[in-house]
């Protein structure tokens, strides 16, 4: 099979979709991989370690689409990338349909195959595809140290020659994959932690951390939607969280808010009265920042400040970690290629539970 890897052109994107140990085991595995000159760079990958390890180079971004029968990308393709691919051609990368109707009816008009990396489903068999997980896990971990930079107080108790520095608050909501390396990271930082989900399920797993689960959340046994995600709230439900979340903030100095929904605005957990209600220097960092925001304040890519409170809106969390993220964005895809891969050869199969639930586009089958 013939796989092009080009580089990316989204602005501030450092990830790259396969790293030179993954193209080596692809091409021990008798694929042919393209590589475009630079397309490592910015996470420090030079394209010699890619010629090493098998690859093919190629000088620009029109040579290596063109290359490929399957092209492995992180970010949604620009309308010029679209245009670069032949018809018939399968593209796999983050997609974000809803938010990207002229790319789709492009892919569409031009005859390409489109896996949307963020669809592939929360089931064991595609477990180790899950690029949505593997990002959140560095999302999560990197929130931490976002925060705790714009912190005026540091995390951990310290015993000094000035004397005992009491321990910082963290308060992390929604405990899924980002939120549970939130938990972790902040305990290794030394922060008292505490965390919210209206999932019942996540309790122990929030404890298992060594963080306090909300006793006054009334967590819903039927809380968890297809996949482990948390459904949408009913009214009721809702008001009860925003009433748990806002009674334990003016408590807490760092907060990281993780609650998404596929497909959906990110749930609004906190208002503008509630920030008004917290601790003066505390900080919010607010990772749901591109699908709305968990907090009414957040500005996507921005720090705002009201009431004393710092609010931090970061986009794109995951490429500021480049070398480990695309070390496990890497290992997602290759496993996608050799699931599409069968006899050496691509299969794009819409009856496949995992294929099927990440196409977005389909080619015109041929006579």
């Amino acid at each position: 099979m013939r796989i092009s890897v080009p580089a990316e052109t989204a602005v501030h994107e450092r990830r790259v979709a396969l790293v030179p140990d993954g193209v080596a085991r692809l091409v021990k595995s008798g694929h042919h991989v393209t590589v475009q000159r630079g397309a490592g760079a910015r996470a420090f990958l030079a394209d010699q370690l890619y010629e090493e390890a098998g690859a093919t180079l190629a000088a620009d971004a029109a040579a290596t689409f063109a290359a490929g029968e399957l092209v492995l990308k992180v970010q949604p393709p620009s309308l010029d990338e679209v245009a670069l691919l032949a018809r018939g051609a399968t593209l796999a990368s983050l997609m974000q349909p809803s938010a990207n109707a002229a790319i789709i009816e492009r892919l569409v008009a031009d005859g390409v195959n489109g896996l949307a990396l963020e669809l592939v489903p929360r089931i064991t068999r595609a477990q180790s595809m899950d690029v949505l997980s593997s990002q959140s896990t560095v999302a999560g971990y990197k929130a931490v140290l976002l925060g705790a930079a714009e912190l005026g107080k540091f995390l951990p108790m310290l015993t000094t020659a000035a004397g005992t520095v009491a321990p910082s608050r963290a308060f992390v909501i929604g405990a899924g994959v980002a939120g549970l390396q939130a938990i972790a990271t902040a305990r290794r930082l030394g922060a008292i932690v505490s965390a919210y989900d209206v999932r019942a399920v996540a309790r122990e797993q929030v404890q298992s951390l060594g963080a306090t689960f909300l006793a006054s959340a009334q967590a819903a046994s039927d809380a968890e939607a297809a996949g482990g995600y948390a459904r949408e709230q009913r009214a009721d439900e809702r008001e009860q969280t925003l009433q748990t979340v806002g009674a334990h903030l003016p408590d807490v100095d760092l907060v990281i808010t993780t609650a998404q929904i596929p497909g959906r605005p990110a749930p609004r957990l906190i208002t503008a009265a509630m920030v008004a209600g917290m601790r003066p220097g505390a900080v919010i960092v607010d990772l749901a920042a591109e699908t709305g925001g968990n907090c009414e304040l957040t500005r996507p890519g921005e720090t705002v400040c009201a009431h004393d409170v710092t609010i931090l809106g970061p986009v794109n969390v995951a490429s500021s970690v480049p070398v480990h993220a695309s070390q496990m964005l890497s290992r997602n895809l290759e496993t996608l290629v050799k699931h599409l891969a069968r006899d050496g050869t691509l299969h794009v199969d819409p009856a496949d539970e995992i294929t099927g639930a990440m196409l977005v586009t389909r080619s015109a089958p041929t006579a």
